[in-house]
């Protein structure tokens, strides 16, 4: 790849002032193969080839950060979903298998494994069962494994089935990691219209579309987009996309160039670029700053998702010229608990779970590291669940949950959370019921969008 020298000095300076980062590169790795009645020799299998595949990513990540002078935050694996080859096992060897996992990632010194995973949108087989017995448990036991399931598609609708359970499985995960303010619960992630190749945590899984194994790679680049936009405060909207269009294009070289140096040097093929800015808890690296730059008093009210709208669609457009190969999910990130702007949204009053269920409507996922109050019934969580489903099922693109019942905080309290999933206010949750909603089960069917055939 031909890098200009003024693109090297405008690299050099995103990354000295402007808190650009790789956020991850994620090795996916197939577990297919490893499928076996014996599930002593599964459990081998699946821990010996992981660490095969994986063996040297770390050091090979750290070795091209040095050499590039852009630090790369995480490394990490995402594998086939986990159920796929649980077969006839029972929730204890699910549980063992958590385990076998989370001894691979920290042995390898990655810092999270996604792919604890079952695809039930349609409907519930017995090893996706199994996992979903083991899940509050296995999340509780282990620090580097994350979860993510799959509760409806355009093409199949919603199961409400699944969805009743995920409200139950949240909640149990939360009771169980009481004592670190539900975090388990941050492992975890309900969606709808996954993907096959997202490299972010916690809902990487490594599809059944993709190769033995591949290097997918995640930006960053809230504060350089942010940045930009403020060396022009004139610019009248139009403009202000090509700002951020031209900005993407450029983070998305830097972030192409060293998942292909990775990729060649574990000679592993280059899989995807995803897109998405993913803020953090640093100054000015924060995605509402850039809405509320854009013109916004504080994130949240009105022009809120006409101003995300047209960020997300500016970052895809400029990343979308800079790789041959855009996936993952690709837009922008709202998590509340690592984002400084959207928390001040939130203490403020401006920013509210409705306005935020609101927003995922034109971002790239969804809710998504939001603290409840810790009296949430499983009900109200999996309805939660539902509304964001059916957005992703109409609108025909991904959507995801990924809440946090704090055991013993209530609206307005804060929690922390610590590292790079920061901390986060309590938000409270409507306080009418849908139990007879969630009760009643079955498929909410797949809308007349499915039919393009």
């Amino acid at each position: 790849m031909s890098i200009a020298f003024t693109e090297i000095q405008e690299t050099i300076r995103m990354v000295q002032m402007e808190s650009l980062d790789i956020r991850t590169i994620t090795m996916g790795i197939s577990l297919r193969d490893c499928a076996d009645s014996d599930f002593e020799k599964m459990n081998q299998r699946v821990y010996d080839k992981i660490t095969s595949y994986a063996g040297q990513l770390r050091p090979v990540v750290e070795q091209v950060e040095k050499e590039y002078g852009v630090p790369i935050i995480n490394k990490r694996i995402a594998v086939s979903p986990v159920a796929e080859i649980l077969g006839n096992a029972n929730v204890e060897q699910a549980i063992t298998l958590a385990k076998t996992l989370d001894k691979a990632a920290e042995d390898l010194g990655v810092d999270f494994l996604g792919g604890y995973s079952a695809l039930v949108h349609k409907g519930i087989a017995k090893g996706d069962q199994v996992l979903l017995d083991a899940l509050p448990e296995a999340l509780s036991v282990t620090n580097r494994v994350c979860s993510s399931i799959s509760v409806g598609t355009t093409k199949t609708g919603i199961n409400m089935d699944a969805v009743r359970q995920m409200g139950k499985i949240i909640k149990e995960t939360a009771v169980k990691t009481k004592d670190n303010n539900g975090i388990g619960c941050a492992k975890l992630v309900v969606f709808c219209n996954p993907v096959e190749d997202n490299p972010f945590m916690a809902g990487a899984f490594h599809g059944s579309g993709e190769g033995e194994a591949v290097i997918s790679v995640g930006v960053s680049g809230p504060g350089v987009v942010l940045n930009a936009l403020k060396r022009f405060p004139d610019a009248d909207l139009g403009q202000v996309s090509d700002i951020i269009k031209k900005t993407a294009f450029k983070i998305t070289r830097a972030g192409e160039l060293l998942g292909r140096v990775v990729a060649e040097r574990l000679n592993v093929p280059f899989g995807i670029m995803d897109l998405s800015l993913a803020p953090t808890n640093a100054m000015n690296d924060s995605v509402a700053e850039i809405l509320e730059e854009i013109g916004l008093e504080r994130v949240g009210t009105h022009g809120t998702i006409a101003a995300l709208a047209l960020m997300n669609d500016a970052v895809k457009k400029g990343g979308a010229m800079a790789s041959s190969y855009v996936g993952g999910l690709s837009g922008a990130f709202i998590p509340v608990s690592e984002d400084n702007g959207m928390i001040k949204g939130i203490e403020d009053g401006a920013l509210t779970l409705s306005k935020l269920e609101a927003m995922t409507c034109v971002c790239s996922v969804g809710l998504d590291m939001i603290a409840l109050d810790g009296n949430v019934s499983p009900e109200t969580l999996s309805a939660i669940i539902a509304d964001e489903a059916a957005i992703g099922m109409i609108n025909k693109k991904t959507t995801a949950v990924r809440v946090i019942p704090v055991v013993g905080k209530s609206e307005g309290e804060t929690v922390e959370f610590g590292g790079l999933l920061g901390r986060a206010p309590v938000i409270g949750v409507n306080p009418y019921g849908s139990e007879k909603f969630i009760k009643r089960g079955g498929r909410i069917p797949a809308p007349l969008q499915a039919l393009i055939n």
